[in-house]
């Protein structure tokens, strides 16, 4: 069992990884919340099947009463209509403001029931159990909360903590190949940033059977390092933003072609090698830093270009939540490993764009 704190004074809290946890973590959510009676459990239509029944055995056995809320996977799901449900759902179901909600899923449905926990009935207590490899390295660790408008992604949400986040790696092992990579990208995503040593173990890496092999190690990595920028700054104002590398280029792929061509992760994968590029050739970035992301990202069958003017990401930056005023935070690299906070005017983006 690997085991990464998160310290944020009264709202602190662990991420336990240890592989065949499921069937047991009732238990270990009776001892972290003994006054808790019912609670309800948000999943999607592709996770449900799979594992819904297992955890609502071990729940149960744990002595509590379950309510399971099940919406139709994707993330064009993540909107103000599905989340209305979903209250709707958790007011049926009759929770009170001293039980629980618990998110079974990957990112759509952490953000989702993370949303409806920190709203209904003004805040309920909240636990995170992702099932996706993007889930379990970023999206479950930090307390972003949110849905999408058509406007754009996770426009209206929160900052909530989780009371725990608990791992299960073998639930991976039923990840469409697809998903496995599209976390791989946010993986890739933290080696860039943060860790050089995460880079190279990627690079090494052959075989997505090799990748499984090595995937509690690199969870406890990338946990350790989302944990400690959050500890810095919660409220994403400053070092946390280094975290969205990729992501503005990556949120307006993902929007231009509505949220059903590219997945998150892909996304930010098209990001982060399109900005690098720009900023190589500002004289910002080490030169060969783009390929070599380029070709880890391709080695997993990830995307790497996309079919976008240039007109399309501005369009589709306007709304970006990073923008503050006339001015938008972009996240750079110095190389593989190094990266910086670089504050742009809007009317000068088109510089760092394809």
């Amino acid at each position: 069992m690997r085991n990464v704190h998160v310290e944020l004074g009264s709202k602190s809290y662990d991420i336990v990884i240890d592989r065949g946890l499921l069937p047991h973590v009732g238990s270990r959510i009776k001892t972290l919340l003994p006054k808790v009676e019912k609670v309800a459990v948000i999943t999607d239509s592709n996770v449900g099947p799979l594992y819904a029944s297992l955890l609502q055995e071990s729940l149960e056995n744990a002595g509590f009463s379950v309510a399971m809320l099940t919406f139709t996977a994707g993330e064009a799901s993540k909107n103000l209509q599905t989340l209305g449900t979903l209250y709707d759902g958790l007011a049926t179901a009759g929770l009170t403001r001293s039980d629980a909600l618990i998110a079974l899923g990957g990112g759509v449905t952490g953000d989702m029931g993370g949303l409806a926990a920190a709203t209904f009935l003004r805040g309920i207590s909240f636990i995170q159990i992702p099932t996706s490899l993007l889930a379990t390295v970023d999206s479950s660790v930090g307390g972003k909360v949110a849905v999408d408008l058509s406007g754009g992604k996770n426009l209206v949400g929160a900052f909530y903590q989780p009371k725990a986040v608990f791992i299960d790696p073998d639930l991976l092992k039923t990840l469409p190949v697809r998903y496995l990579h599209d976390g791989l990208a946010e993986v890739i995503k933290y080696g860039c940033i943060m860790d050089k040593e995460l880079f190279v173990m990627l690079e090494k890496i052959q075989s997505d059977e090799e990748l499984l092999n090595h995937v509690d190690e690199i969870i406890e990595i990338c946990c350790n390092i989302k944990a400690r920028i959050v500890e810095h700054d919660e409220f994403d104002t400053g070092e946390r933003m280094l975290l969205n590398f990729g992501h503005t280029l990556g949120h307006a792929v993902e929007k231009t072609f509505h949220f059903d061509r590219y997945s998150h992760g892909e996304g930010v994968g098209i990001g982060m090698v399109l900005l690098t590029r720009q900023s190589e050739e500002l004289g910002l970035t080490e030169r060969g830093t783009a390929d070599r992301i380029a070709a880890l990202l391709q080695k997993f069958q990830l995307p790497i270009a996309v079919d976008m003017r240039r007109d399309d990401f501005l369009q589709a930056i306007a709304l970006d939540k990073k923008k503050r005023g006339s001015h938008l935070t972009l996240i750079l690299l110095k190389e593989i490993g190094d990266s910086f906070l670089q504050n742009v005017a809007f009317h000068e983006l088109t510089r760092y764009l394809p």
